[in-house]
């Protein structure tokens, strides 16, 4: 989240900040601002933002994910890894994307908003970068799942899936359905198509675990990453 500059001046006087440390930092809020105000898709990334941007005026969010993590739920380094992957993309494109898709995770903590999320448990599983980034995201998802106006479900690899999924989505209200491939995103408003989605959706958060039992598995796979990671040389 991005403070306002009087939670800044609050920090520094917090953290007794000298003058210069302070002006640096007001300088930093001041650069990620203007790169935020923006609000246009970085150069080189195809559609990497379309479902950021589709999710900031909705007050219900749906979101069905099979591989990746959604948006709304992804790290920064986990976000640096998927915005990478896009073809032709830069360095200082990657790092606009990164700073814009953090920012506008701040819907999450609006009131008056929900959200929910269905990972199918292979997400959980299919990780970028080293056990340690996957540690991280996955103790994000933790502290996401206790949010009152998030719930998080996870579809366990031991239960049938009610029908195959071929991709990601998120609903936006009843109004708008994002449908992510693996060339980009697109936006439906077509009512019919919102309906089917919203349907698919269903039945996927059917076969899904919540609450107590979506926190264990998440611990196991947790555990399972530590473990991981002590095997992997340095």
């Amino acid at each position: 989240m991005i403070p306002s500059v009087d939670v800044l001046d609050r920090l520094c006087r917090a953290l007794n900040l000298d003058a210069s440390a302070a002006g640096e930092v007001h300088d930093l809020l001041v650069a990620v601002e203007s790169v935020i105000a923006t609000d246009s898709e970085p150069a080189g990334l195809p559609a990497g933002l379309v479902v950021d941007d589709a999710v900031r005026g909705a007050r219900s969010v749906r979101s069905f994910q099979c591989v990746v993590l959604p948006a709304l739920l992804q790290s920064a380094e986990y976000a640096r890894h998927v915005f990478e992957s896009a073809l032709n993309s830069t360095p200082e494109a990657v790092g606009r994307a990164v700073a814009a898709r953090v920012e506008r995770q701040s819907v999450l903590y609006e009131p008056g908003r929900e959200s929910v999320f269905v990972l199918t448990e292979a997400v959980l599983r299919t990780w970028p970068g080293t056990p340690a980034l996957m540690l991280a995201q996955l103790d994000r998802l933790l502290a996401v799942e206790s949010l009152s106006a998030v719930r998080l479900g996870v579809i366990p690899w031991r239960r049938p899936v009610p029908l195959l999924p071929r991709h990601g989505f998120t609903l936006c209200d009843q109004q708008a359905v994002v449908i992510e491939a693996f060339t980009g995103q697109q936006v439906s408003v077509d009512s019919a198509e919102v309906a089917a989605y919203e349907e698919t959706f269903h039945r996927f958060q059917e076969a899904a675990v919540f609450g107590g039992e979506a926190r264990e598995l998440l611990l196991r796979v947790m555990k399972e990453f530590r473990e991981l990671g002590d095997t992997v040389t340095p």
